[in-house]
């Protein structure tokens, strides 16, 4: 039982991270209606920015908006340079360039941070705790609450403020959201700028958690997650962290617990399937 314990708490730690990761992806399915396969290169360079500002400083409370906002700033000229220029042609123009973005991005990164994996050796400033004999390590707590943190603002933003309205109007309809006064443009670059923050997030809390950083790092994400705003429901923000937790509690449990004798990253393919073929829309997806 104890050793059940320990991999759900690991498997809803994942998940967390999951999330944060999708939550980009199905922030700008939601208003330009394209797959952004590049941003698992911006959580990447979230990845690579963090380490090396901790390096230097020997501080993550420097290294985590340093990531932030370079990352923030990479999303944006990702919008405005590759995605604005391309929205003109069908979806999957822009679904090739955004490939492009992220493979020419990996190329960066190995030039630049070498082809072999780094250490993320960051001390965090508490200890784990153990309850009833189950063992809950620094990480772990610190996924749970920076996770619970960053989906507590998203939703803030998204659901109570005037950028959040601006938001959902303009993936409603971004002609008719620009006659009723809302600047599309400056919306899209904040979608992208909150999306890609939070990807920095994530990129620093598994570099911490698995103690690397690489220059491949976020081809599986950067796929899997793409699979998660399926089952989530294209553009549904619950949608996205619901299909995440349940896919890191599923990977943990099934494939680490139960040793089913399947590849740990064929799950979230396996689910996408079952669930277009029972309910297209999605878990939490309108029809």
């Amino acid at each position: 039982m104890q050793l059940f314990i320990e991999q759900l708490l690991n498997g809803v730690a994942m998940g967390a991270i999951y999330s944060l990761i999708t939550l980009g992806l199905a922030l700008v399915y939601g208003i330009l209606r394209i797959l952004h396969v590049a941003h698992a290169a911006v959580y990447t360079a979230g990845a690579y920015v963090g380490l090396y500002v901790f390096t230097l400083s020997g501080s993550l409370l420097l290294a985590v908006p340093a990531a932030m906002a370079v990352c923030a700033a990479l999303g944006v000229a990702v919008e405005r340079f590759v995605y604005t220029p391309l929205l003109r042609f069908p979806p999957f123009v822009p679904l090739i360039g955004s490939i492009a973005v992220f493979l020419a991005m990996e190329e960066v990164f190995r030039i630049v941070g070498g082809p072999y994996i780094l250490s993320f050796p960051a001390e965090l400033p508490f200890s784990g705790i153990t309850i009833r004999g189950v063992v809950v390590s620094p990480a772990i707590l610190s996924i749970y609450a920076v996770s619970a943190a960053v989906l507590l603002i998203l939703w803030f933003i998204v659901t109570k403020t005037g950028l959040g309205l601006a938001m959902r109007a303009t993936s409603q309809d971004r002609d008719i959201a620009g006659t009723m006064g809302i600047n599309a443009s400056f919306t899209i670059s904040m979608t992208f700028v909150l999306g890609s923050a939070v990807a920095a997030i994530a990129g620093i809390l598994v570099g911490i958690y698995y103690n690397q950083v690489y220059p491949t790092m976020g081809a599986v994400p950067a796929y899997k997650c793409l699979a998660l705003i399926v089952v989530g429901g294209l553009g549904s923000l619950p949608g996205a962290v619901l299909a995440s937790l349940l896919l890191g509690v599923g990977e943990t449990l099934l494939i680490g617990y139960a040793n089913i004798p399947l590849p740990r990253d064929s799950l979230a393919f396996i689910a996408m399937i079952a669930v277009l073929l029972w309910r297209p829309q999605g878990l939490l997806g309108g029809k």
